[in-house]
This record gives C-alpha cells, structure tokens and sequence, in this order.
C-alpha cells in the first residue's frame, strides 16, 4: 500500500509555512524559522516512510542474513541520520537536545 506524501502542493507547503510564521513560539527563532520547520517535516515524513515502509520489512526478514543484513542496518543508520539532521537543524527543536555533540561519529566500526 503507497501512502501519497502530506504535501502534495507547494499550496500545502506554502500554507503551513506562513501559519507557522505567525506564530511567536516560532518567529522568536526569525523569518526562515518557519520554512526550516516546513522542510523538516517534508523530509522527515519522507525518511520515515522510507523506513517504515521500505526499510523495516527488510530487516524482519528472517532469510536477511550477512552482508545482505549489514547493507540494511547501513540504510537504516543513514536514514536515522538524516532524521536527526532534521530535527536538529531547526532551532525550535533544538531544545530536544541543545547540544549536537552526540550526533557526531567519533569512531566508525569496520567489518
């Protein structure tokens, strides 16, 4: 089963965003605030249906195995990834967590 995207028009998009705009709790953050909100979301819905839809059947999979399962879990981390970069790059939700030290790799593991 597809799920068509929220936003299916940059009327959608648009709309949110100058909604949001009007809002002190978002405009106290300045006047791109409201469209670095807007573009989260587009992209975080999008890698969450991507994981959910794409990436999860993949690993409940008990014939996933091996290489074949580390190229999954290396999906998997990128999306997760891109879901923090997107709750992190606007600064309303940088209250989540203030600080961005923990999104960084120190070490990568090899195989």
């Amino acid at each position: 089963m597809t799920v068509k995207p929220m936003f299916q028009t940059s009327e959608l998009f648009d709309d949110l965003r100058r909604r949001l705009a009007e809002c002190p709790m978002v405009s106290q953050y300045g006047a791109e605030e409201a469209g670095t909100l807007v573009h989260a979301f587009t992209d975080l819905e999008e890698s969450m249906r991507t994981f959910l839809s794409e990436q999860l059947p993949k690993l409940i999979d008990p014939t996933l195995k091996g290489e074949a399962l580390e190229d999954v879990l290396m999906d998997v981390r990128e999306e997760f990834r891109h879901i923090l970069y997107h709750i992190h790059d606007p600064q309303f939700f940088r209250v989540v967590e203030p600080t961005h030290e923990w999104l960084t790799v120190s070490e990568t593991a090899t195989k």
